[in-house]
């Protein structure tokens, strides 16, 4: 699997994702058996470069390559500033955003909305690619499916951006009109799979190893990527690549092992984000690991009260470590979490 000059490990992609895909997240996902992981998206305007949150997506300290960035914008000179001013901070592909279906993105014309207009969208992938061509820095695209049932337009745009020298598309399995909400489809993909010769990328709903096969199967891509079924559960993407190799599941994660993971994410992202702000998201990435285990919700209701980093850091510790006296397997205590006789660790 390939992105240009860029050869990766492996064909299994963590998705950009606002609030969750930064360094710390990106760098956990890919030691849990990612190949690839995209930033979250950084935004074109000049004005908000300097801003505590664009300059934490831009900082790529550390990070193992490739470093992806995702960008996104309406205006074709600014999103090739933006793609310049993130290679001169470490990117290695930059990433165009034409599928983030939030309101606040489109009604500036950015994300999916662009979709509706073609020849803006085409404007804008020629200009990043050729602010990119002389750094030899490929150019990825991830779009929709459409902005609407009646306006699948998917294949289409694939085509014009790979004549325009984009190495590599990704497609959500939904238009815009969608959201996140019904089911992904993948004929649409597989059609846009059908009709390019550079790399083809399915997105949406891939949330176990069989779904994975199936969605690798059907459609005929080069890889997949994985967005919301990695919150609380990165080693997804180790789960997959043993099923698709070996073709039957490996056993569930110790719980020794998921507490290594989890504390070693947690540095990393205090590191990240500082002392106050960095309790307070951590507070997410906690709470999707624990919210499926017995006595989760009590815990994180417990952890959502802690406004220090040592005493987050040291309640998810002993709260692990307690849970490992009753349960090997983390997902063996999840499928007895509704078993109102089993006693496990509380919130101390």
């Amino acid at each position: 699997m390939r992105i240009g000059p860029i050869e990766l490990p492996n064909r299994l992609f963590a998705a950009p994702m606002a609030g969750v895909t930064d360094r710390a997240f990106r760098q956990l996902c890919k030691r849990l058996g990612a190949g690839y992981a995209v930033s979250e998206m950084v935004t074109s305007r000049k004005d908000l470069w300097a801003s505590l949150k664009t300059s934490r997506r831009a900082n790529h300290e550390g990070e193992t390559a490739p470093i992806a960035v995702q960008i996104a914008g309406a205006d074709a000179s600014m999103m090739a500033e933006a793609a310049a001013y993130n290679i001169d901070r470490g990117a290695q592909i930059i990433d165009i955003n034409l599928g983030c279906p939030a309101k606040k993105v489109c009604n500036k014309w950015a994300g999916s909305a662009l979709m509706q207009d073609e020849p803006l969208a085409l404007r804008i992938i020629e200009a990043v690619v050729a602010a990119c061509a002389p750094h030899k820095v490929p150019v990825t695209l991830k779009m929709r499916t459409g902005w609407s049932a009646g306006q699948r337009n998917a294949v289409r745009i694939a085509r014009a951006a790979e004549r325009a020298g984009v190495a590599m598309v990704t497609v959500h399995g939904r238009t815009r009109e969608q959201g996140y909400k019904g089911d992904a489809e993948y004929d649409t993909i597989a059609e846009v799979k059908a009709n390019l010769n550079i790399p083809v990328v399915a997105n949406g709903d891939i949330d176990s190893p069989e779904r994975a096969a199936a969605v690798l199967s059907k459609t005929g891509v080069d890889a997949i990527m994985i967005g919301r079924a990695a919150q609380g559960r990165p080693w997804i993407f180790g789960d997959i690549a043993h099923y698709l190799t070996t073709g039957v599941h490996r056993p569930p994660p110790k719980v020794l092992q998921a507490r290594h993971w989890l504390l070693e994410h947690l540095r990393e992202h205090y590191e990240l984000y500082g002392e106050f702000s960095g309790v307070l998201s951590a507070r997410k990435h906690i709470g999707w690991v624990v919210r499926a285990l017995p006595g989760g919700e009590t815990f994180r209701h417990h952890m959502n009260q802690l406004d220090d980093s040592q005493a987050q850091f040291a309640a998810v510790a002993d709260w692990f470590e307690a849970m490992a006296l009753t349960h090997q397997h983390l997902w063996s205590a999840a499928s007895t979490a509704a078993n109102e006789d089993l006693t496990l660790p509380e919130a101390a």
